[in-house]
């Protein structure tokens, strides 16, 4: 069992993340709140991992804290959520929306999600609305603006190419994932701000998700 990796940065591509651990890279898939706070390239971090063995596969999940690895591991307890589903979950709401989305009762913020059908939504509230309050979730949302140190893109197209990769890695549809980078850049730019990948995939996140 792979319980915890410390290495540098090789390379990051929502949602995966590619560690060298003493010349041997691992390839390690983490939400975007796992993105926006990851040293650069080069760097060393420590990531607590969650290891899915299938008969043709190894998958691993990486996480900063170790709330956010508790939070997906609930999401998978839950009948018909799988990794990538979770993962896509924590991606969209992080771990405060997902626990206020599931303790409103709020369905139709669950279902935004690519994988999280109606039925799936209802039995991850039923399932989860008291775990993952006993889990900590208290603090304030803006409390947890993370510091992104993510390298810049050179090129409104190849930024935009880079973000609806990262969509489409978490099941968005292609063409909805397409329009919102776009109008995500748009937005961005009018407002002044410097185009970069998790600002402007956050900012494409929440129009999916609205």
């Amino acid at each position: 069992m792979i319980a915890q990796l410390t290495g540098v940065v090789a390379r990051a591509t929502a949602p995966i993340v590619v560690l060298d651990v003493n010349g041997v890279g691992y390839k390690v898939a983490v939400p975007l709140s796992v993105l926006e706070r990851l040293p650069p390239q080069g760097e060393k971090v420590t990531l607590l991992t969650h290891l899915i063995v299938r008969e043709d596969d190894l998958s691993l999940y990486g996480f900063l804290e170790e709330i956010e690895q508790k939070a997906f591991e609930l999401l998978l307890s839950v009948s018909g959520v799988g990794p990538k589903a979770a993962l896509a979950l924590l991606s969209s709401l992080g771990g405060e929306g997902l626990a206020r989305a599931v303790g409103s009762e709020d369905e139709r913020t669950l279902v935004k999600a690519p994988g999280i059908g109606a039925k799936t939504a209802k039995l991850i509230i039923l399932a989860l609305k008291e775990k993952l309050f006993a889990l900590g979730f208290e603090r304030k949302v803006e409390g947890l603006a993370a510091t992104d140190k993510t390298r810049q893109k050179s090129g409104s197209a190849l930024l935009v190419e880079d973000v609806l990769s990262a969509l489409t890695n978490l099941g968005y549809n292609k063409n909805d994932a397409q329009r919102a980078a776009d109008a995500a850049l748009d937005e961005l730019m009018k407002a002044g701000g410097t185009p970069e990948f998790a600002p402007l995939l956050r900012a494409a996140l929440n129009r999916l998700t609205r």
